[in-house]
């Protein structure tokens, strides 16, 4: 893909940087390129959320990150809100953490070039995450991290249920009804009838079909 393409939306950019010669260079960057509007800029730290969300704008650019800079209903990017990047961060992979939980989609370190900026900025507003690759990297340990747990997680909750209701559970499955079970497994209709009231119980569910699906999901193979 060709990076000089330039996209046919307009991007509205708000500017938090607190280093007046770095904000001073990004707006003149950014006005050289058809598709950018800076459509504000502040240097201060304790700005009026209001004044950013007043200006409108799809992008917020924030240097210099301090923790009051960005409150978390503003930096979620829903609802009208910008979607925020932040440039001139160190490679610190707590606070990112941090940020990716607090909504932030774009993620600069301090060595990254004015070209690169505009790059993240393009990015967020397509709706895509931008990130070093070293901290990308813990993102996907994190991930990892998860995923080996979940399954000890869904072990401890699988019912306990005995071969005789796993296969009521299956003819249910099938479709079968009470009496069609209690012939097929030669018991009385209230024997079944109390079989699968335990069985509703045992898995916390509401109904015949529900039960099926979650027993199903907690990795029972239902066979008659």
């Amino acid at each position: 893909m060709n990076n000089n393409t330039v996209p046919h939306e307009t991007i509205r950019v708000f500017l938090l940087i607190e280093n007046r010669l770095l904000r001073e260079a990004l707006i003149r960057l950014l006005r050289k390129r058809p598709d950018f509007i800076v459509v504000g800029q502040s240097g201060q730290t304790d700005f009026a959320i209001q004044e950013v969300l007043d200006a409108n704008s799809d992008v917020l650019v924030i240097g210099s990150f301090q923790p009051n800079w960005l409150p978390t209903s503003f930096a979620l990017g829903n609802g009208g809100q910008p979607k925020i990047v932040l440039i001139g961060m160190d490679a610190e992979e707590d606070q990112f953490m941090a940020m990716v939980r607090a909504g932030v989609t774009g993620y600069l370190l301090k060595d990254a070039s004015a070209s690169e900026v505009v790059t993240a900025v393009r990015a967020v507003f397509r709706g895509e995450a931008v990130c070093p690759p070293q901290l990308c990297l813990k993102l996907f340990r994190f991930v990892a991290k998860m995923g080996e747990e979940m399954p000890v997680q869904n072990a401890a909750a699988k019912p306990d249920l005995t071969l005789r209701q796993q296969q009521l559970v299956s003819l249910v499955a099938k479709g079968l009804t009470n009496k069609e079970i209690a012939a097929r497994l030669n018991l009385s209709e209230y024997t079944v009838r109390n079989h699968i009231h335990r069985i509703l119980k045992q898995v916390d569910a509401e109904s015949r079909s529900e039960a099926v699906d979650v027993i199903r999901a907690s990795g029972f193979v239902l066979n008659a």
